[in-house]
Formats: C-alpha cells, sequence, structure tokens
C-alpha cells in the first residue's frame, strides 16, 4: 500500500508564497516522476510541474518562472514552491507520483490541498 500526504495548502494574497509538500510512503520500490496537478472549480485537472528521479523538470506554461519544483529523493517528497500567486492559481492541487511497488508500475495520488489566492 501506498500513500502520498499533501500539506502547506491554505489562502493566501495575491503576489504571495505558499510551499506545498507531498511525502510518499508505505511499500515502495522505486519513484520514477513526481509531480502537481490542480483542479479549478468547473475546470480539468491540468499538470502544473513535474520532476523525474533525475531531476528533470516540466512545468505549465502559466507557472513558468513563478513556481519551483524540487525532490527530495531520500525523503520520497516532492516540493512546489510557488511564488507571485494570482487568483487564477486557485485550485484543489493534487500530488501525483509514479512508483514501482515490488515489480509493478502504477500512478498514485494524494487526497488534494485547496490552495485559495484572494484578498
Amino acid at each position: 500500500q501506498v500513500q502520498l500526504v499533501e500539506s502547506g495548502g491554505g489562502l493566501v494574497q495575491p503576489g504571495g508564497s505558499l510551499r506545498l509538500s507531498c511525502a510518499a510512503s508505505g511499500s515502495i520500490f522505486r519513484i520514477y516522476a513526481m509531480g502537481w496537478y490542480r483542479q479549478a472549480p468547473g475546470k480539468q485537472r491540468e499538470l502544473v510541474a513535474s520532476i523525474t528521479s533525475a531531476s528533470s523538470t516540466n512545468y505549465a506554461d502559466s507557472v513558468k518562472g513563478r513556481f519551483t519544483i524540487s525532490r527530495d529523493n531520500a525523503k520520497n517528497t516532492v516540493y512546489l514552491q510557488m511564488n507571485s500567486l494570482k487568483a487564477e492559481d486557485t485550485a484543489v492541487y493534487y500530488c501525483n507520483a509514479v512508483i514501482m511497488v515490488h515489480t509493478t508500475w502504477d500512478n498514485y495520488w494524494g487526497q488534494g490541498t485547496q490552495v485559495t489566492v484572494s484578498s
């Protein structure tokens, strides 16, 4: 069994910063990619940023230059530093990871953490 536990969401004013964390635990043999997705009300879930085990990163155009994804492989943890937040960043943010359990790769999701950007 694998769990992804997120933390760090909340309410912030426009222009402010937040840092999200997501820790993976359980019967993990290896983690390939970890990332963050978000879903705003009435919209589809979208990729925000991802990072591979080799630290190769990918960002949505809407967050480039404002968000930074990083990873601590020893702790099976991924972080998302969000700066210069805008109202349109308001969404539920979900952690995602591609994890090998025993000999099988699978896709895992966290429970989501709310980020609200408002004055």
